[in-house]
């Protein structure tokens, strides 16, 4: 049996393509923000206790201004939800790390980030560059 984590992570979740969307979105979760979330930065640490609100409304901007600068398309693509209304899991996949566009290499891409209301769980390692550890230290401990 899959535990709930599990469960929601390879389950059904719904893109955000437009930018637009995602700029709502992304209001009406910093809006609601409690300390509730887990934000999990992939091929660090797990982490044992969810963020502050404060903190998680950083993790947000922070992480919104990096997919506008890394992620210059005209559509956004590269963020999945379980629930718009009521979210407990967001996907969000590094723009610098997203594998083959086309064909199937055979390799798993794991997301950049997972954000979740439940405690994450390890989804293995990745080669995390050097600066993009530095932003997640800085964003965590300022």
């Amino acid at each position: 049996m899959m535990s709930e984590f599990a469960d929601m992570y390879q389950g059904m979740l719904h893109g955000i393509r437009e930018w637009s969307r995602w700029e709502r979105f992304r209001g009406e979760l910093a809006a609601r923000a409690d300390a509730g979330w887990y934000v999990y930065f992939i091929g660090q640490d797990c982490p044992r206790t969810p963020v502050d609100a404060p903190t998680f409304r950083k993790v947000l901007d922070e992480v919104d201004a990096l997919l506008r600068r890394d992620h210059q398309e005209r559509y956004l693509g590269i963020v999945y939800v379980n629930d718009f209304d009521h979210p407990r899991l967001i996907k969000i996949y590094d723009p610098n790390n997203l594998g083959a566009s086309c064909g199937h290499s055979g390799k798993v891409v794991l997301p950049g980030w997972v954000f979740s209301r439940m405690p994450p769980e390890s989804l293995g390692t990745t080669i995390v560059p050097e600066g993009r550890k530095r932003w997640w230290r800085e964003i965590l401990h300022g």
